[in-house]
């Protein structure tokens, strides 16, 4: 027990929290930059032109069939980007692919006739999605865009392998380099399980809130 409460000291938790810090970062902006390339990448499959369509299947398929690390090491070690930016590419690029079907289904359940209202008002197609269409469309995709969220912090966790990026995990692992107790070892493991859980779990809570209150909203 000694073991254990050595390590539990307010530099250590610092170390992580600021570790947490840069995942939350890196999520935070990946999630944002792949709603705005997802919801590009939506409109272009529901296109009436082939070749936008062509090209919006065929990246949703690219980046849903292959692996995340693999983009990772490839904007790391192909791309050269420094680690930070590496990870926002690689993490937007591939989130992007999820994000757009996210934004698909959003956009199927606004009603056909809020298209056939903005046509008739004179809306251009980027006028008719920013004005009308997408803030209805928003709405129902909140719950599914939170969900990925969470599945982005959890993901984080490969960029220590992939980068030595000291995110939290990162810091985790750099922090159990300072101890030889495997007592100790297994706490750290431990630590890092219940952030990640408080993290993600007040943000699934969120999630089921935000839920609740739209059916209640119907």
């Amino acid at each position: 027990m000694s073991d254990v409460l050595a390590l539990l000291t307010w530099t250590n938790l610092l170390f992580l929290l600021q570790g947490l810090g840069l995942t939350l970062v890196i999520s935070a902006l990946s999630i944002a930059l792949s709603v705005v390339l997802g919801a590009l990448i939506s409109i272009m499959r529901g296109s009436s032109h082939k070749v936008l369509r062509g090209i919006a299947i065929a990246y949703v398929e690219l980046f849903k069939n292959t692996p995340l690390l693999l983009w990772i090491m490839f904007t790391f070690f192909v791309a050269q980007l420094p680690p930070l930016p590496a990870a926002v590419v690689a993490f937007t690029l591939f989130t992007a692919a999820s994000v757009a079907e996210i934004v698909r289904g959003g956009l199927a359940s606004v009603p056909r006739g809020q298209y056939e209202a903005a046509q008739s008002q004179g809306f251009s197609a980027p006028q008719m999605y920013l004005y009308i269409i997408m803030p209805q469309a928003l709405r129902n995709m909140v719950p599914a865009l939170l969900s990925q969220f969470v599945t982005t912090i959890k993901d984080t966790s490969y960029l220590w392998g992939a980068m030595a990026l000291q995110e939290l995990m990162g810091r985790g692992m750099i922090l159990m380099n300072s101890y030889n107790s495997t007592v100790q070892i297994f706490a750290i493991f431990a630590l890092l399980a219940l952030i990640y859980f408080i993290v993600c779990f007040t943000l699934s809570q969120i999630v089921r809130a935000y839920q609740r209150k739209l059916k209640g909203a119907r």
